[in-house]
């Protein structure tokens, strides 16, 4: 390209792409034909004339979102950037996710919120939630400053909406505990919005290898017993096989939580994790059909595709 077509080139594109002139308009302004402005536009691409850079905020690796997202058809993938530093890349994650919620959440939804230690940072950061109801899905596991309750309180401190917490453990000795307990008013008034979730947070254990706070709060013989089932994974208080199938139904029945299939039928179903060595548990849960949509590390998100 000689100096007079470059300089043409130069200011054809100005015109196009920060003026915002279409190329009818570009045409009839130089006397040239739309189809040679398309031309000078695409040689002005070539010859490096006009760069274009894509900025996306938030670490956000642009070709590993869509990827993940086309390879299991998925509402919303965000794939970030994160330190590997597990406290660090939980923490990212977990803005991340918060800030998704921000994004799609309306007043005509309802929020079901999971626990998980990747979720604790959900509120980090966010200072605009739709007033929307915001139900607890599942009985408290953890510690006092970092649980389920203590997330939905800091959830309605910035949407405004009604809460609906369940003062419970999540898993408990026996079933009639569990019934006796699911009995109670306020946690009768979570579980009966349960069904009236549109839209959700959740977080995965899993059991291979083990990282999950059901899984620690089993007994040594409940852990082995549940892995030799076929045990890969947990969503709330749901155990779930390789396949994505809920096993254990009477860990269920101990539980104080929303169930598997009522987690199924969510609308929209956002799953936070990171690392690596939550791709098996990862994948269970996206062959069970429990989650379309994902916020995970760079790392995890290329085991996934392996994986697919």
């Amino acid at each position: 390209m000689g100096p007079a077509e470059a300089l043409q080139a130069g200011i054809i594109a100005r015109r196009y792409f920060l003026e915002g002139r279409s190329k009818v308009q570009i045409s009839a302004e130089y006397g040239i034909s739309r189809f040679k402005v398309a031309r000078i536009l695409e040689a002005a691409l070539a010859e490096g004339v006009v760069r274009i850079e894509i900025n996306v905020p938030g670490n956000i690796d642009i070709e590993l979102s869509d990827r993940l997202r086309e390879a299991h058809q998925l509402n919303h993938v965000l794939v970030i950037t994160t330190p590997k530093a597990e406290e660090s890349r939980r923490a990212d994650l977990g803005r991340a996710a918060g800030r998704l919620l921000g994004e799609i959440l309306t007043e005509d939804d309802v929020l079901g919120v999971g626990w998980g230690r990747t979720l604790a940072s959900m509120s980090d950061g966010l200072t605009k939630l739709a007033p929307c109801p915001v139900v607890q899905m599942s009985g408290v596991v953890g510690s006092v400053s970092a649980n389920s309750m203590e997330l939905l309180r800091q959830l309605t401190d910035i949407s405004g909406g009604p809460a609906f917490p369940i003062y419970a453990p999540l898993l408990v000795s026996d079933m009639a505990t569990a019934r006796g307990l699911r009995q109670q008013a306020g946690i009768k008034a979570a579980f009966a919005r349960f069904d009236k979730i549109t839209k959700a947070a959740i977080a995965v254990g899993s059991w291979d290898p083990p990282n999950s706070q059901l899984h620690a709060s089993m007994t040594a013989q409940e852990r082995t017993q549940m892995i030799a089932r076929g045990v890969r994974a947990d969503i709330c208080a749901a155990l779930l096989s390789e396949s994505g199938e809920p096993l254990a139904p009477e860990i269920q029945a101990r539980s104080v939580a929303i169930s598997a299939e009522q987690v199924r039928r969510i609308p929209e179903v956002i799953m936070v994790a990171g690392g690596a060595s939550k791709a098996n548990a990862v994948m269970a849960v996206l062959r069970g059909g429990f989650a379309n949509s994902l916020v995970t590390d760079v790392q995890l998100a290329r085991r996934l595709l392996e994986l697919s």
